[in-house]
């Protein structure tokens, strides 16, 4: 008899001990962005005027884990051709500038991503454009709204820094600095 307490008490503690070690893998799920929802958003500057474009063909994957309630990891892809910056002669020579038909797309992905207080996110990643990749920290926030997760944030970036030629109006070159929004929404 008592042996047979013993064997339950261990068979008790094990699996205690399995559920503390290893955490539920189904906690885990890949998510997908609401394309309908999701933008991003460059903006320029030149002395002779400013210009934003926005891509809503934005391509979002990220993993979240349900029981710690947080991102784990994301990686987002937008097409250089789908920006639209509501001059098509401005976004046709964007694509030129961009070498778009070389390199279609710009990617960021991350397996680093802190929660802090009140929806704050630290995101440091990697981001590819032009060819060139680049280690980036984005500052984001998360909030819940019309039953989504939503992510905005935004981030500078030297466009000389990806081997990018500053594009010119008038033999005047935009600023080297552009800025980087965007709103990513996911179905929870």
């Amino acid at each position: 008899m008592r042996r047979v307490i013993y064997v339950a008490l261990w068979g008790l503690i094990a699996v205690g001990l399995t559920s503390w070690v290893a955490p539920n893998p189904m906690a885990k799920r890949k998510i997908m962005a609401d394309k309908g929802s999701s933008s991003v958003t460059y903006s320029m500057k030149h002395p002779m005027h400013e210009w934003d474009a926005v891509n809503k063909d934005v391509t979002c994957a990220a993993m979240y884990d349900d029981e710690a309630q947080k991102f784990e990891s994301v990686a987002v892809v937008v097409k250089i051709a789908s920006f639209d910056s509501k001059n098509a002669n401005r976004d046709s020579h964007a694509i030129e500038v961009l070498d778009g038909i070389k390199f279609p797309n710009v990617t960021f992905s991350s397996q680093d991503i802190q929660t802090g207080p009140n929806g704050a996110l630290t995101i440091k990643g990697n981001l590819v454009f032009h060819g060139v990749s680049k280690p980036v920290t984005v500052q984001a926030t998360q909030k819940q709204a019309n039953g989504k997760t939503v992510v905005d944030g935004a981030f500078n970036l030297k466009i000389t820094d990806f081997k990018i030629e500053r594009p010119t109006l008038m033999m005047v070159p935009v600023e080297d600095e552009l800025r980087m929004k965007f709103s990513i929404a996911f179905k929870m």
